[in-house]
């Protein structure tokens, strides 16, 4: 069982899949799981506590695993890039800021540059700072995107990859979560997929088995892409970059009052970091993607790899039926 891509070859993985970085949510075990199941598991470097990432590296154990940073939060902390490269992390990830200034420092530790993108122009501004692997995410995601549908941004940004540099190498992001969605990644032009809410839905997420439990039990229709997570945590992101969750008590009370919200944001920042330790999932929301309404457990990441590696290849290889309004390997 396995899908040989440019992707498996260059990173000399079995499965064509990377977990994709998610911050606090994305620790060594994850990403130790993924890597040992074939694909390529990252930590999610997220907004900057390099305790915290080189606990998640001894975590990660003898597995090759890559890291990941959210770009313009890193920026505030540059020697965080260079303290990761000292673990030698099989790729680096950038996203959601330009690579130009990082990309040298990390081929010049021999590891490849892996840049996010949510738009064409962010592809061009990649394939410009010299990017070995782009990631193409949809809207469709979880965590933070902008407005893209993966269904076009992938092919476009391939069509792209093909003209300006046909070596570089591209992922599909945003609602992938099994392997209809790993198929249709390769047949719009990727190399492999990156995928992020299913494998936070695992044991070895550090998720509050709360928040687990209510994106477990949404569909896709209860997400919504927001600013309210953002604003009572005190993240100041780009206007361009909202966050999608599944809604909650919470968010729908804040939802259109966003500037009310900022006004009186000190009490309730300290109601929200307690109840994130509570678990209190009316609270907290859960950053799940559309995919939510494609989980149904709490699995393994290595029985995800393995099921998302079986049918694809099944799809691929022209073994697509429907039976019962499931596709043949459910």
């Amino acid at each position: 069982m396995a899908i040989s891509t440019r992707l498996t070859e260059r990173l000399g993985i079995a499965h064509p899949i990377l977990s994709a970085p998610m911050a606090l949510a994305a620790g060594g075990k994850l990403a130790a799981a993924v890597s040992n199941a074939g694909g390529l598991g990252f930590i999610g470097g997220g907004y900057g506590d390099g305790d915290w990432i080189a606990e998640q590296f001894r975590a990660a154990g003898n597995a090759s695993v890559g890291c990941g940073f959210i770009t313009w939060s890193m920026a505030k902390q540059p020697q965080l890039l260079a303290a990761a490269l000292e673990h030698k992390p099989k790729a680096l990830f950038l996203s959601f800021g330009d690579p130009t200034p990082y990309v040298a420092q990390i081929h010049a530790a021999a590891v490849l540059a892996i840049q996010q993108v949510q738009t064409v122009h962010d592809a061009h501004i990649a394939i410009d700072a010299g990017c070995d692997i782009i990631v193409a995410q949809g809207a469709e995601a979880g965590g933070h995107g902008e407005k893209r549908a993966t269904m076009t941004l992938v092919p476009e940004v391939a069509d792209l990859i093909a003209r300006r540099a046909p070596t570089t190498l591209l992922c599909a992001a945003g609602g992938i979560a099994d392997g209809r969605g790993l198929a249709a990644a390769l047949m719009l032009g990727a190399d492999g997929a990156v995928v992020g809410s299913r494998f936070w839905a695992t044991p070895e997420a550090l998720v509050h088995t709360n928040l687990h439990a209510a994106a477990v039990a949404a569909t896709g229709d209860d997400t919504v892409r927001q600013s309210v997570t953002d604003i009572v945590r005190g993240w100041d992101w780009p206007e361009r970059f909202n966050i999608r969750v599944v809604r909650n008590a919470y968010v729908n009370a804040w939802l259109g009052r966003e500037g009310d919200l900022r006004a009186g944001v000190e009490p309730e920042r300290a109601r929200y970091a307690e109840a994130a330790v509570a678990g209190d999932a009316t609270t907290v929301a859960a950053i799940a993607g559309e995919a939510a309404g494609l989980i149904h457990a709490i699995e393994p990441a290595a029985v995800i790899v393995q099921r998302l590696v079986a049918e694809a290849e099944a799809l691929l290889a022209g073994g697509w039926r429907r039976t019962g309004g499931e596709h043949a390997s459910r």
